[in-house]
Order: C-alpha cells, then structure tokens, then sequence
C-alpha cells in the first residue's frame, strides 16, 4: 500500500531535486533548473536563495542565454562541508577526506597487519582520520559524517560485516558503533561496491546517468547498482553481489558454498594461484626467474605488470579473467537494461583497459537489446581510492540526493 507525502517532506525534496541539478552541472542557471526539475521559476528561486543563504550554493560567473542577459552560473560551494571516507579492506585501510564537490583533499593509506585486532585497527583508523581533519582546518561542526565501506554482506542494522572475506575475526564486529564511539561523528556504512557506486554518481562518470552499475573488483568481487537515479540495495540491502554467479559448475569451491563463482575464478587469489600453476610447470615468462627466487614475490600487482607488458603468462591468465568477467557484464546487461557500466577497484590497476575492452566487445555482440542500444564501459577515474571516495559520498549522497522514499518514509 502506498503512503501518502506531507508538504514538509515535499519541500526537503524538491531542495535535493535542486541541490542535485547544480551539483551535477559544470554551473547552471535557476532557469535551466526550472526546466531541467519541473519546478516553477518561484519553486526555484526561493530554494536557490535559501542555499545561498546557508552558504551550500554560490553564485559564481555567468551562463549564456541567447540574445539576453546573461544568467548568473550556480555551483555547490566545495566549502560548505566535508566528509571523511574511510575503506576498510581485507589488506589495508584508505582514508579520505573530501569536500562538497567530490573532491579529496587529503588521503592515508594503512597497510593492516596480520592478526590485528579490529578495535584497534578502528580506533587507529579515527584518530587517522581525525588528525587529517585537524591538519586541514576543518572544524567537527563542518562535518556532515563519516562513511564507512567494507566488503559486503553488511548487516546495516547491526552496522557490521555478516560474512566477511578473508577475515574470520572481523565477523560481527560492530564497526559502526566502535568507529562512532572513536571519531565521535555520525557513521554511514556500506558495502564496498555500492559505496564506489555512489561516489561515481556524486562526481564520476554516473553523475548524470540514470542507469549504471559498478562492478567493483578488489579482494572480492560486488556490483553497486544506480536504477532509475537511485541507488538499488534490495531487500536485505545486499543487491549486486555478481561475484557470486557461478561461470564454471564444475570449478573450485567458493567460501559462499558455491563451486564456480565469478569471484572464486577472477579475484586476485585466483589470479595469482593460476599464474604460479603455470609457472611450477616451466612455462616461459618473465616472471619465472622471480619465481624461483621466491613465488611470494609473483603476487596479484607483478602479474597484471607483467601482462601489461604482454608477458605470455600472465597475459593468458589475465585474458582468460576478461573473458569471465565480460560474460558477467552481458548478464547485467541482460538483467537491468543499463546505460553504463562502470569498472574500478583496486585489482584492476594495470589491467584496466584489458577488462574494459573485452567488456565492450561482448556489450556490442551478446546482450538481447543490443539492436536497441549499446552499453557503454567506463573505466573509473577514482582508482585505489575508489571505495574510500565512495564511503565519504555516502555521507553527502544521504544528506542531500533526492529520495522519493523519504515521501512516504513513516
């Protein structure tokens, strides 16, 4: 049954409708937001000014507008407020802190130890994020919060990873409340790929795109998924995780309890136990003298240089890992009808383009629709912050983007 909206809520709305068009524009004019919202000129001047009397929008240059006068340009004040963002991965922890615009103005980078204990490891990361808010000047009360991303599945009403890869001791640690109770600010948390599919709509390549997913490829594999301008958690608020789809019946076994999945094949670990297969049975690469110094030294990033650099084996394991992953994006496709497709996360560096360009060749040849329209593939320009940007536009995603369920929120 659908609930109805008072007009309190409309207004915050169409506030965020408003906020959300001069956020997504290079500077926009009132009359430009009028058409582009539906709202009336009224609607819209009387926000715009009680923004720039909050000092979140600026009035800044002029637009053209044909053979009158020109309009004056508005644009989100990059100043108004801040977040920190912070990406607690199964092998290092990235912090952020970023501004209204997207932008970060400062980064830390925590390589975690074996066996640490989680608290700690939360506790270090505040005062970390703490003392970069502190270097920069940025008073707590100019702090709308702080986001928090982490391989998924979350638990959001507990605020805690449910199944965490790699991480046994992390299970059930209540990361929310720990991280609130140390940094002494608000806490949004989330899993990794949705967080990364939120910065890209705060300031990346989904700003002004409808439909899109993230397939987000670190330790593991996850999709954050934009449909209809919103972002889709699903029931449990645990919607996209594809590194799951099973792409081998028959292949090795998954921690989910599946055999085959798209994960268990293409993660880093699976990368580099293939590459190391090839390399214990002679055959030729540039990496076989460093493996034989110590097979350690062939981890994830030394392959994917190495295939950069068109090394015979790491090439061939590398494409073998495009080709799954280009099958999965056809099954996205399939399933959601996208505009764009977005890849990033820390195992893509170096192999970026190899992914991206068989994604696109399978986008233009396999999925049903394609008579109708081609999915494109960006590759995301966060890079190994990605997740960490992601957590801080979390904050300002849900402070300020428009939410049609805030309508009918009880």
């Amino acid at each position: 049954m659908f609930s109805g909206a008072n007009l309190p809520r409309v207004g915050t709305y169409n506030i965020n409708v408003v906020l959300s068009a001069i956020q997504a524009s290079d500077g926009t004019s009132r009359v430009e937001i009028a058409q582009q919202t539906g709202l009336t000129a009224q609607t819209v001047s009387v926000i715009v000014r009680r923004l720039i009397e909050q000092g979140i929008v600026e009035e800044s240059g002029s637009r053209p507008s044909g053979a009158g006068k020109p309009r004056k340009a508005l644009r989100i004040n990059p100043a108004a407020a801040y977040a920190v963002g912070i990406h607690f991965d199964p092998l290092n922890v990235s912090i952020v802190v970023m501004d209204m615009n997207g932008q970060a103005l400062a980064r830390s980078h925590q390589e975690i130890p074996p066996g640490v204990d989680p608290e700690a490891l939360i506790a270090e990361a505040a005062r970390t994020a703490l003392s970069l808010l502190s270097d920069l000047g940025i008073p707590r009360d100019r702090v709308l919060g702080v986001g928090a991303a982490c391989p998924g599945p979350i638990d959001q009403a507990q605020g805690q990873v449910s199944s965490p890869r790699r991480r046994d001791r992390w299970s059930e640690v209540p990361i929310k409340r720990l991280l609130e109770r140390h940094i002494g600010l608000a806490v949004t948390i989330d899993n990794d790929a949705n967080a990364a599919a939120i910065g890209e709509r705060w300031s990346g390549h989904g700003r002004n795109v409808s439909d899109f997913a993230f397939l987000y490829m670190g330790t593991g594999i996850g999709a954050g998924l934009f449909l209809s301008n919103h972002i889709y958690r699903g029931v449990s608020l645990n919607a996209g995780e594809f590194g799951h789809t099973v792409v081998e019946p028959n292949g090795p076994p998954c921690y989910c309890g599946n055999r085959g999945c798209l994960e268990a094949m293409c993660s880093p670990a699976a990368i580099v136990k293939e590459v190391h297969a090839e390399l214990a049975l002679g055959r030729a690469s540039k990496l076989a003298l460093m493996y034989e110094e110590g097979p350690a030294l062939v981890d994830h990033r030394a392959i994917c240089l190495a295939a950069a650099g068109y090394d015979p084996v790491a090439l061939q394991v590398v494409n073998r890992v495009a080709e799954y992953l280009a099958g999965c994006a056809v099954t996205i496709a399939n399933a959601l009808d996208l505009e764009l497709l977005i890849i990033g996360g820390r195992s893509i560096t170096h192999v970026a383009e190899i992914y991206r360009a068989k994604m696109s060749e399978f986008l233009r040849s396999r999925p049903l629709a394609r008579r109708s329209h081609i999915v494109r593939v960006a590759i995301s320009d966060m890079a190994d912050d990605g997740a960490a940007l992601g957590a801080a536009s979390l904050v300002l995603h849900a402070a300020y983007a428009p939410d049609t369920a805030h309508l009918t929120r009880v």
